[in-house]
């Protein structure tokens, strides 16, 4: 049995792609890796820095980009917030109760030619999101060209078909040029554990003038050898 409240809201979901896709222009073509589904996750589950990593990666496009939410990672994030971003995306923002909810929708987005990327929210270790789900959301992804982000917070990375996955956090920002005692452009300390065209590593991620700057992570500074005195 469906519940109705669902019910309209994916009625809802299905008309309003429709209308954008009707209005909306060609995909560009893909490039060698083409768009696909990438997965990132929260090192501390309320940090904005997967967000903020995620929004920098969308593309900068006429097309608008589809967020997804389940009703738990806005009761403990709260709904992204574009005004601070330079350029920032037209972004259509979807609130769905379930995380199945927010595979669906997903999944209609990526099939939407007039969407230039999709993002989704989910809380948790959600028995919805298993192999097959993801598999489904990258063949999906790379069928229409269309960029799909999986966005997890309080999650253990457990198998999935996500053709890269991050673990992100916080690092301090770059220093304003003009300021010194004004934050700068935001940095993220990256890790990247698993990816199918890509090598895995760490890096200091920073994002200026729509560009993104992957700097190799420093190692953690060693304890000083101590000095022995000579007698």
């Amino acid at each position: 049995m469906t519940c109705p409240k669902t019910a309209s809201t994916t009625k809802a979901l299905r008309a309003r792609l429709h209308r954008i896709e009707t209005a909306g222009g060609a995909k560009p073509e893909q490039d060698t890796e083409g768009p696909t589904l990438s997965e990132v996750f929260a090192t501390v589950a309320t940090d904005a820095a997967a967000a903020g990593f995620v929004l920098a990666h969308l593309p900068r496009e006429e097309r608008p980009i589809l967020w997804i939410q389940d009703r738990l990672s806005l009761r403990e994030t709260g709904r992204p917030y574009l005004a601070g971003s330079a350029e920032p995306p037209e972004l259509l923002y979807l609130l769905v109760s379930r995380p199945v909810d927010v595979l669906w929708a997903m999944e209609q987005g990526l099939g939407c030619a007039a969407l230039s990327g999709v993002v989704g929210e989910v809380w948790g270790d959600a028995p919805a999101l298993d192999f097959t789900a993801s598999k489904r959301l990258a063949l999906r992804a790379e069928a229409h060209a269309c960029p799909g982000w999986l966005l997890r917070r309080a999650a253990s990375p457990d198998l999935s078909a996500a053709r890269a996955r991050w673990r992100l956090s916080s690092a301090p920002s770059d220093s304003d040029p003009y300021d010194p005692r004004a934050p700068g452009s935001p940095r993220w300390r990256a890790e990247l554990f698993r990816a199918r065209w890509k090598t895995p590593g760490t890096w200091v991620v920073s994002h200026e003038d729509g560009k993104m700057r992957l700097d190799p992570a420093a190692a953690p500074h060693a304890q000083p050898t101590p000095q022995v005195a000579q007698a």
